[in-house]
């Protein structure tokens, strides 16, 4: 028995911002005092570090449940199963719910419920939760779904990765312009067909960086402080991505006993262009390798960072052709890496 993803689907909001959308913005320092230098120069020497031209908002009238059910439709589809026959719905996220406009999350009912509720499922076995795990939500959620199939307590699950993050951004802090919404969906079962998950690690770092990423006041002191809004200390993540994460990946490909030379792909969270290759540089390091060109799909430059949404997204992109010049096919075996709050880091070594 091997445990694979039989289907995925991934929804990619329609409004596109880009980066000239940034430019009648009033970037501010922390304490609320103007950036010196324009808004033009902010967005292109953040476009060079990131790496991000555009990202991808949801229409006013979606939330985070909603793009999420047509991410899971698409999945199912693609499986070619009865959702009925789903043993668990698995849904990562960060901030639930969030209505335009509105200063509250909503949590209930649990968005892994509402999903459920929008297929129709009518079984009550299938179980439904949420799970909150920063940006490696949808990874750890692929974990669990593995642990659930090998202890014979499932079948087949359903692991979501859903986000709107452009509603909980300070609109005033350049931070913003990294996060974008979007929605990806997996199907994972046992099967008889070769291949599927190898090996995974996972580690949560709490001593020292557990609010490295946190909400916080906006940057513009006429605001209600009881509004808070997404945060982070980026050199810090920076430095303990590049620490943490290749050592991570390295200890994964480790214990599925692939060769280096044998992976093909390395699908990383798509959180910054210059930190993603840096952490994968420093993992081929670590195996006195080089990093191969075109061996760390991105697609960061037009869809941003959707935080548990972006692996997903990617996988299904490149497994049915849609990404330009890249691809997966069977055989192929792919390293799953992604950092975030908590500070969680998890990796997946995968046969396509």
């Amino acid at each position: 028995m091997n445990i694979k993803i039989t289907g995925s689907g991934c929804y990619i909001p329609n409004r596109i911002v880009t980066n000239k959308d940034f430019a009648q913005h009033q970037f501010l320092n922390e304490n609320g005092s103007p950036l010196s230098y324009s808004n033009e120069v902010v967005t292109e020497k953040f476009r060079q570090i990131t790496g991000i031209d555009e990202r991808r908002y949801v229409e006013e009238d979606l939330l985070t449940s909603d793009i999420a059910f047509f991410a899971a439709e698409r999945a199912i589809q693609d499986a070619g199963i009865d959702p009925e026959t789903l043993d668990y719905i698995i849904f990562a996220h960060n901030f639930g719910n969030v209505k335009q406009g509105a200063i509250q999350a909503d949590l209930l009912p649990s968005l892994a419920s509402r999903v459920k509720h929008s297929l129709k499922i009518k079984n009550a076995k299938c179980v439904a939760y949420d799970i909150l795990f920063g940006c490696p939500g949808w990874v750890e959620g692929v974990i669990q779904a593995q642990a659930y199939i090998k202890s014979g307590m499932a079948k087949r699950c359903l692991v979501i990765g859903a986000e709107t993050l452009s509603r909980v951004v300070d609109l005033h802090d350049r931070d913003s312009m990294i996060y974008s919404d979007g929605a990806g969906a997996t199907v994972i079962e046992a099967t008889d067909d070769e291949g599927g998950i190898l090996s995974h690690e996972t580690a949560s770092f709490t001593y020292d960086e557990a609010y490295f990423l946190f909400f916080g006041n906006s940057y513009n002191k006429d605001h209600d402080k009881d509004v808070r809004y997404i945060k982070m200390y980026g050199r810090k993540i920076y430095e303990f991505a590049l620490s943490h994460v290749p050592q991570a990946m390295k200890e994964c490909l480790e214990k599925s006993g692939v060769a280096i030379g044998d992976l093909k792909k390395i699908l990383i969270h798509q959180a910054n262009e210059k930190m993603d290759e840096a952490i994968v540089e420093r993992f081929y390091k670590l195996h006195d390798a080089t990093m191969p060109e075109r061996v760390m799909p991105m697609s960061i430059h037009k869809l941003g960072n959707s935080s548990v949404a972006t692996i997903p997204t990617l996988y299904d992109l490149m497994i049915k052709g849609q990404l330009a010049d890249q691809e997966l096919n069977p055989g192929d075996i792919v390293l799953f890496a992604s950092v975030g709050a908590g500070m969680n880091i998890n990796a997946v070594v995968y046969k396509v």
